[in-house]
């Protein structure tokens, strides 16, 4: 059983494997990221309106009142807060568990996956950003939004340019 989880775990499997390994490490990470923002957007950086829907689910009191121009500001801290946390621990995660290292050194493919990142991050805060001061949509789907962005270019971007494959 350990050798089959070693295995499962290492590099040489099948690549419906790899995907499935990229989603849990990814998920990991974007959960780490959510937390940090959420948290952030309630106690530190006000982002959260009473009408937000996180805000109605978990009953959160909000210790301040947000104007429109600090909502979308204060969000576009948080999430860059929460994307070089979990950032650094998703390329952890993909290093160890998912890909395999090698295409480049060590410190160029962390410049790299935080190129990738950092383009997802750019145009995923970017939608966030129009779909709140445009839009006056809530945080949390505007938020939701970009994570989906996130994931579709990361993905692509860590396969083919970061790592091995």
């Amino acid at each position: 059983m350990i050798a089959w989880i070693k295995k499962l775990l290492g590099h040489d499997v099948p690549p419906w494997v790899q995907f499935v390994k990229y989603a849990v490490c990814g998920g990991l990470a974007t959960a780490l990221s959510i937390v940090v923002f959420f948290l952030l957007g309630w106690k530190l950086l006000p982002c959260l309106t009473p009408s937000d829907p996180i805000v109605r689910l978990f009953h959160l009191e909000l210790p301040f009142e947000v104007s429109e121009q600090s909502r979308w500001i204060n969000a576009a801290v948080c999430n860059t807060i929460g994307f070089v946390i979990s950032n650094l621990f998703c390329y952890a995660l993909n290093r160890l568990f998912v890909f395999r290292s090698g295409r480049h050194v060590w410190y160029k493919e962390l410049a790299l996956f935080f190129l990738g990142s950092g383009l997802a991050f750019v145009l995923g805060t970017g939608m966030q950003t129009v779909l709140i001061r445009t839009f006056g949509i809530e945080t949390t789907w505007a938020f939701g939004t970009n994570v989906v962005v996130a994931v579709l270019i990361n993905y692509a971007m860590r396969k083919w340019v970061v790592f091995k494959g």
